[in-house]
């Protein structure tokens, strides 16, 4: 990513371009792991709100983590776009039926990005 940072009139764009589509790939990740997580007899399930919560936590760690100094705002537009982003996720609707309630709190716990996909792993 830092290769395209550099000159020219298109180069914060193109940062920018990279940076969506490195959050985009990683987004997905988490999403499969949000409905890969494995279920297993009568374990408690969490529900949509806090499935909700989860993608909004790992956007708050990925923001934080590429940019410690993130506003408020810059941090609230990537929880929205993530949120956007498992909306037209087909896989993501499975969240309340395979996510299990110990790996949301463990999720909830994490405090980095590739603490929080490790929980639902």
């Amino acid at each position: 990513m830092h290769a395209l940072v550099g000159g020219g009139p298109t180069a914060p764009r193109r940062a920018r371009s990279a940076r969506s589509y490195a959050t985009a790939a990683t987004t997905g990740a988490v999403l499969a792991a949000l409905v890969g997580a494995v279920s297993g007899g009568c374990k408690e399930r969490v529900t949509r709100a806090q499935c909700d919560e989860v993608l909004t936590r790992f956007a708050e760690l990925v923001v934080k983590e590429k940019s410690p100094k993130a506003s408020a705002e810059v941090i609230k537009a990537e929880q929205t776009r993530e949120r956007d982003e498992a909306a037209r996720d087909d896989n993501f609707k499975n969240c309340t039926t395979e996510l299990r309630a110990d790996e949301y709190r463990c999720a909830m716990a994490a405090t980095t990005a590739e603490g929080l996909i490790k929980c639902l792993e």
